[in-house]
């Protein structure tokens, strides 16, 4: 494995593959890495020659900044994991490698930036969209990879892909889950025990949700969940939200949609923690 930083020697490997006629396989991430991540990475490296997974806290998606300062950095140990996976080339950028100026391009993706993180999170997306356009751009990857805890954030990338005509397959991997069902997240590391302890009662209340919901309308199902999880010591639901899949727009009857997924956004003590489930598919 080879750990690179800087963009025009990237560009060459990544020039080179092609010429090879090898198909490219790119991971985005932030780093401090979790089983989640590995195995999107191993999904990554099965499934192409080459396997290209960035590592970059990306400061244009933070609207908090405290939260970007707090976000955690841990090249090295993610290195050595994605080592051991097979990876080919980490690319690990300084800030100023990926904007030598300001990005001050501005996405118009509908509604599915607008809702949910869209709305609780101004400008989030937007910096969602600069990033991986950037890095879609420098890598011309064939395939990449995210993961479906952050359901809404795929929605807003294929809209991006497919607004900026670009050429890659998105694959979204299912939800990587701790034994006690709370999803995998880089913030987990900041709970407290106590937190800790009671954080899976959001995936608990989600998964009882389905059971709830088969005698019970949308509305009544979304009061059950928040109820629920606002019951718990130093939780609180920010938003639930019962959508349809396409587009993310609420739905007021299980009878609206085909495709119907609940996305929640917890606040364990300060650490935001999202997760998501599937009612109909």
């Amino acid at each position: 494995m080879e750990i690179i930083t800087k963009i025009a020697d990237l560009q060459q490997k990544m020039s080179s593959a092609r010429i090879q006629g090898k198909r490219v396989g790119l991971l985005p991430t932030m780093g401090a890495l979790h089983e989640g991540h590995i195995t999107l990475a191993r999904t990554c490296v099965d499934a192409n020659d080459c396997s290209v997974v960035s590592v970059f806290v990306n400061p244009t998606q933070f609207n908090d900044k405290n939260d970007l300062l707090l976000y955690p950095r841990t090249l090295d140990k993610d290195c050595a994991l994605l080592d051991e996976v097979g990876v080919t080339y980490v690319f690990a950028p300084s800030v100023e490698e990926i904007y030598p100026e300001e990005d001050t391009r501005v996405f118009h993706l509908g509604s599915v930036a607008e809702v949910m993180e869209g709305k609780y999170r101004p400008g989030h997306f937007n910096g969602v969209a600069q990033i991986v356009s950037r890095l879609f751009d420098i890598v011309k990857p064939d395939n990449a990879y995210f993961g479906e805890k952050d359901f809404q954030q795929i929605a807003v990338i294929k809209a991006m892909v497919k607004q900026l005509g670009m050429k890659v397959h998105i694959v979204a991997c299912p939800i990587v889950r701790e034994p006690d069902g709370l999803a995998l997240s880089s913030r987990n590391v900041r709970l407290t025990p106590e937190q800790r302890k009671n954080a899976p009662k959001i995936a608990e209340t989600l998964f009882k949700s389905r059971t709830f919901a088969q005698d019970h309308t949308v509305a009544e199902t979304i009061k059950y969940v928040t109820d629920t999880i606002d019951a718990v010591p130093e939780m609180r639901v920010e938003y639930y939200e019962i959508v349809d899949g396409n587009n993310l727009l609420p739905v007021i009857s299980w009878e609206d949609s085909e495709y119907i997924v609940g996305c929640i956004t917890v606040f364990c003590g300060n650490v935001r923690l999202i997760d998501n489930i599937s009612y109909k598919h």
